[in-house]
């Protein structure tokens, strides 16, 4: 590790990929959190192996297929998950496919030197781990998983310092994995500070609807699908706006699907004012605070976004493989329904209009599940592997009492109804442990346990 002079800041090097949002949202958050916690003390880089400057080709043109496949043909992309969700197969992408990766992760971990290195992003937790060994030996190494109830092994396979998950299913997914209980975290996914604001009132909301350019004083849905725009966005919008009458409003957040945009800027031109298209913007706790309901598809960051603001959700949609899951943890919780068609759609968003109270339960339960203080924990966190005690006022002595989290868990973590979602493989012993854990669901109703993975034949 690379000497530092004293009063120098501290360099952590945040490893994100920019195949969706949500790994850059999460490290934005958290170095956010740490210049507002500890400012000037410590330099967050963020650093993109995958897709940034100096990517080999072959993988910045693989890495790109993400966003149309999960918009075209989001069944393969779901196959493709499932199928690199096993050791075997996953050991082979490393050294084939994803080989491109550890010289990418290595130059990094080379260029910056620093003292504790976080991944963001599933496919950089391995190479972070083989570059620290022959790069800074020293430094500390964390994972930030960014997926919300369903965690790919890639997430959990490495061998990292600390693992810092999101929910209480990946929680158990690390238990059964038989990693040691100090080992992994239950903390949240992070947000920026922006969304940690109470939720608003109805004259508040209709005063930022104004601020924002609508017209405000009509029941407003935001429809977002990521930062990729995926979900359907376009025919779920020409379906509200048909089917609904003129005093319900739609915004859309495109992010980056300049196609979904333009698309949507020709039907917003024959609107009469009801629609407003946005591409990717920068103040998205705004439009998610001042909506009466967000309609999208069931992306991690955007629930956890959307329940820090105490939006209610309507889920239409889910990539299969990580995002499995996320639709029933907000469905439990009384935050949103799942709506996947056209016409449920319209008619949950007509029920709720005309029944405010129904709307306030769906508005308060979304806030009670809501983690605000995830990016600081995690903040509290790093600061601890980097400096010890003398920066987080926590004692820094083995991994289970290095740290403890600021804020309780909230109820919501504790039902038996959302560990629903288990790892594919599992040792006998790991079965009958699952089986003692899961017994039976909320409603009483026994649990299936997933089907014994075939072995694979030769590749």
């Amino acid at each position: 590790m690379a000497t530092r002079n004293f009063g120098e800041p501290i360099r952590l090097l945040f490893l994100v990929g920019d195949t969706g949002g949500g790994h850059r949202s999460a490290a934005n958050a958290v170095q956010q959190a740490l210049e507002r916690c500890y400012p000037g003390r410590f330099d967050a880089v963020i650093c993109d192996p995958l897709l940034g400057p100096g990517t080999p080709l072959r993988l910045r043109w693989l890495m790109r297929l993400y966003g149309p496949a999960i918009r075209l043909t989001p069944w393969l992309w779901g196959m493709l998950w499932r199928s690199y969700n096993s050791p075997r197969v996953l050991g082979w992408a490393r050294r084939t496919v994803l080989r491109s990766a550890y010289p990418s992760v290595a130059a990094a971990v080379a260029q910056h030197q620093p003292a504790v290195i976080v991944a963001f992003h599933a496919l950089t937790a391995d190479p972070a781990v083989r570059a620290r060994a022959s790069s800074v030996p020293e430094a500390g190494l964390v994972t930030v998983v960014t997926d919300l109830v369903t965690a790919h092994l890639s997430w959990r396979d490495a061998a990292v310092d600390r693992i810092i998950v999101p929910s209480a299913p990946i929680r158990h997914q690390c238990r059964l994995d038989g990693m040691a209980e100090g080992r992994y975290t239950e903390i949240g996914l992070p947000v920026a500070v922006e969304f940690s604001q109470p939720p608003m009132g109805t004259h508040a909301r209709g005063a930022l609807q104004r601020a924002l350019g609508l017209r405000g004083g009509r029941f407003l849905v935001v429809v977002t699908g990521g930062a990729e725009g995926s979900g359907g966005i376009y025919r779920r919008t020409a379906a509200i706006l048909k089917k609904q009458p003129g005093d319900v409003d739609v915004a859309v957040i495109c992010g980056r699907n300049d196609m979904l945009r333009r698309r949507l800027t020709r039907l917003a031109a024959r609107s009469g004012g009801r629609l407003t298209v946005r591409g990717f913007v920068d103040n998205m706790a705004d439009w998610l605070r001042c909506a009466d309901v967000v309609v999208g598809k069931a992306g991690p960051g955007t629930i956890a976004e959307a329940v820090c603001c105490g939006a209610p959700l309507l889920l239409t949609s889910y990539v299969p493989g990580q995002e499995a899951g996320n639709a029933d943890f907000v469905v439990s919780a009384g935050a949103g329904r799942y709506v996947p068609g056209l016409a449920d759609l319209v008619a949950e968003i007509d029920r709720l209009k005309h029944d405010p109270r129904a709307l306030a339960e769906m508005r308060q339960a979304s806030a009670s599940i809501s983690r605000p203080g995830a990016a600081a924990d995690i903040a509290m966190m790093l600061a601890s592997l980097a400096e010890g005690d003398r920066a987080a006022g926590v004692a820094v002595t083995t991994p289970a009492t290095a740290w403890q989290p600021a804020r309780n868990i909230p109820p919501l973590a504790q039902r038996p109804e959302v560990w629903t979602v288990l790892p594919q493989r599992a040792s006998r012993a790991s079965r009958r442990a699952r089986r003692d854990l899961i017994g039976v669901d909320g409603g009483g109703r026994r649990l299936k346990t997933l089907p014994r993975r075939r072995k694979l034949g030769r590749l």
